[in-house]
């Protein structure tokens, strides 16, 4: 199953609001996450996030959803695992390579509305110099104003990437293929 971080990250701001005329939302990388788990060893997860490099923005059209576009950036070097010189090895060029690849991107090429609260939102994503199609289901967790007055969205997506498919195939099979994914994006109103 060929499924993003990034695109996650999109289809869930792209999707959260669906009541008024277009609008454009700005990432707010402190409300968004891309929480990952992959296995090791066959006997345990390693779990990590990309914390504070996520970015972008979303144009939403609730009447036209076709119309509707995101665009999001994560920073590879936001990866935190919780452990020094585990983040480090899979910073290195082994895994991520963050200094030859220092963004995972993804530009939506349409938009669907399945429901009020779950979109469908293909597009492409790029992740360690690979371009490839990808199809995520976005859902929408709610929005509301803010303290401050403005219109914020959040939404979730859930997906599982074969990080082989992306040239990132070191330690295989002691370190999974299938990464596990849930992307948490939260966004304020331009």
């Amino acid at each position: 199953m060929k499924k993003s971080i990034v695109t996650a990250l999109f289809l869930g701001c792209l999707v959260a609001h669906s009541a008024i005329a277009a609008e454009t939302f700005q990432v707010n990388p402190i409300e968004s996450f891309v929480l990952f788990k992959v296995n090791r060893l066959g006997i345990a997860y390693v779990y990590g996030r990309f914390t504070g490099g996520v970015s972008g923005t979303i144009t939403t059209d609730p009447a036209a959803p076709d119309q509707s576009k995101v665009d999001l950036e994560v920073k590879t070097d936001t990866l935190d695992t919780g452990y020094a010189q585990r983040d480090k090895d899979i910073k290195s060029p082994d895994f991520l390579n963050v200094k030859q690849f220092p963004v995972i991107t993804f530009k939506s090429k349409s938009v669907q509305k399945v429901t009020d609260q779950q979109y469908n939102v293909t597009g492409d994503l790029t992740f360690h110099g690979v371009t490839k199609p990808l199809t995520v289901q976005a859902n929408i967790i709610g929005q509301g104003k803010g303290v401050k007055g403005e219109l914020l969205i959040g939404a979730e997506v859930h997906f599982t990437l074969k990080r082989s498919e992306y040239g990132v195939d070191y330690g295989l099979p002691a370190v999974g293929d299938d990464v596990e994914l849930i992307v948490a994006v939260g966004g304020a109103r331009k």
